[in-house]
């Protein structure tokens, strides 16, 4: 039988870290299926998913608790490989408008009002082209189910675009 060991680390950037945890998930026959890995101000931090034999979690979350001893904070969550909702379907939800604070709570209120998960999230701050001011630009896969009231959620969507003034987009994963 097969665990999903998924595991986040932050630390100071430094050169390496990347191939110390994949030397580590490597030596304990871990297969990495997934991962975000990224700068922010001077700290390297990432989630990654792993998959190894129920025999090598142990061995593997012990050495991965090892790289503390590198600076980095690290949490590992396990879980056994199992059969999920089989009717989901995903979407890619964009939003860009003029920075504010609340925008990303207001969509994510939203989406869990309909019980949509958010899958992955990406935000960052662009300058408009013309003005140069700033916009918020998110991007995020979201799951949810097929019976999802799909006339509720737009409405929902459009209320949070129109009060905002961002152009909130529901598409088609690519």
């Amino acid at each position: 039988m097969k665990t999903d060991v998924v595991f986040t680390f932050i630390g100071d950037d430094k050169q390496g870290l990347v191939e110390s945890i994949s030397r580590i998930v490597n030596e304990n026959h871990g297969n990495w299926l997934a991962s975000r890995l990224s700068q922010l101000a001077g700290k390297f931090a990432g989630i990654i998913q792993v998959e190894v034999d129920d025999n090598e979690v142990e061995a593997l979350t012990d050495s991965l608790k090892k790289l503390q001893g590198m600076g980095l904070t690290i949490v590992i969550e396990k879980d056994k490989k199992g059969s999920g909702p089989f009717s989901l379907q995903t979407r890619r939800l964009t939003l860009l408008g003029l920075d504010r604070p609340g925008i990303l709570r207001d969509v994510a209120h939203a989406l869990a009002g309909q019980g949509i998960n958010v899958l992955e999230l990406d935000t960052r701050i662009v300058k408009a082209a013309m003005t140069g001011k700033p916009m918020f630009d998110a991007t995020a896969i979201v799951e949810y189910g097929v019976d999802t009231d799909h006339a509720q959620l737009t409405e929902d969507l459009d209320r949070i675009s129109t009060s905002l003034g961002v152009d909130i987009e529901l598409s088609e994963e690519t």
